[in-house]
């Protein structure tokens, strides 16, 4: 099974207001190395941290060992804490019966985490870690783009 490391960052001016993700994928033990990233024109933070993981892994061809930094604790929580498998297992219900927020792109997560053998690891954002402030110039500008598409599973309610 291919190794890979992989950083993600989400951003948006405004919250909501227009975002954008950003990955950056390592295979290791290889130079290669590849960057991605995109932007919506309205959305929130949390939305583009979870769409930079949902994209990143989503890229991977077949099934990887993966190293994954984000400094999302919404994210790393969710998986981490079992949230996300309750929340499906409940009809994506939170334990306070109110409906979970971002579902669209919750519900993709699942496969991909059975996809591939998934370590999540938080890492401070801002905090000087190459990987991450690069993600976050990508993921700044994107966000910053002119003629943004709309962000078709935005909810105001999710904000």
């Amino acid at each position: 099974m291919k190794k890979v490391t992989i950083y993600t960052d989400g951003s948006c001016l405004g919250n909501p207001g227009p975002g954008g993700w950003a990955a950056i994928l390592q295979l290791d033990g290889t130079p290669h190395r590849r960057e991605m990233s995109g932007g919506y024109a309205l959305t929130t933070n949390n939305r583009m941290e979870l769409r930079a993981v949902l994209f990143a892994l989503g890229a991977l061809t077949e099934p990887c060992a993966v190293d994954l930094h984000t400094d999302s604790q919404y994210v790393c929580h969710a998986v981490a804490k079992g949230w996300l498998w309750g929340w499906k297992k409940k009809n994506w219900i939170k334990s306070d019966k109110k409906p979970v927020k971002n579902v669209d792109l919750w519900q993709q997560l699942p496969p991909l985490l059975q996809r591939h053998d998934v370590r999540l690891h938080w890492l401070r954002g801002h905090a000087g870690h190459p990987e991450n402030e690069r993600c976050d110039v990508l993921a700044r500008g994107c966000a910053i783009r002119p003629g943004l598409p709309a962000d078709t599973g935005f909810l105001p309610e999710d904000a």
